[in-house]
């Protein structure tokens, strides 16, 4: 089996955070699960822009996080690890998988 890449396929994951405890230790584990061929981008609550994106989103609650526009995991009930590492290991879109 091979991958084949297409230049499209590194995965975005936004991760939506204040700083606190819990998003640092979130952030670590998006940055460990995710590995290169994702693209982590990291939004501090206390700027504008990150404010405007998380609200585009629908986020509420922080920490949150975002896979290629789509919110896998927020802090409501607290954050799944497990499912978030889940998440992360799946195939990015983009890549194909061959034989």
């Amino acid at each position: 089996m091979k991958l084949e890449a297409r230049q499209d396929s590194k995965r975005k994951v936004e991760v939506f955070s204040a700083g606190c405890a819990l998003c640092e230790e979130v952030i670590d584990v998006v940055r460990r699960e995710a590995g290169s061929s994702s693209e982590v981008i990291v939004h501090n609550m206390k700027d504008a822009r990150a404010l405007a994106r998380a609200e585009e989103l629908g986020i509420r609650s922080v920490p949150a996080v975002v896979v290629d526009g789509r919110l896998a995991s927020r802090a409501g009930g607290g954050v799944d690890i497990q499912a978030l590492k889940r998440e992360l290991g799946k195939t990015p879109k983009g890549l194909i998988l061959s034989t």
